[in-house]
């Protein structure tokens, strides 16, 4: 996936690059890539951001439960 997404990246900067004002190459690079790539970044990493809620709230809950035990740990 990084890969494809530094390509893209690369095309974009390219394309960028011959744009006739600085104005329209920024403009290109924010709506061709950096904004794309934010939503797709954002998109693909919700089962990553899911699995790791899951996890703290795991961890939460097993101290929790070892506290209310009356244990400390060691």
């Amino acid at each position: 996936m990084w890969i494809v997404a530094v390509a893209w990246i690369y095309v974009v900067a390219l394309m960028a690059a011959t744009e006739p004002t600085v104005v329209h190459g920024v403009m290109t690079f924010l709506f061709y890539c950096a904004l794309p790539l934010s939503i797709l970044f954002y998109l693909t990493g919700s089962k990553r951001r899911r699995a790791r809620r899951e996890a703290l709230a795991r961890s939460n809950a097993a101290t929790a439960s070892n506290d209310a035990s009356g244990g400390t740990g060691d």
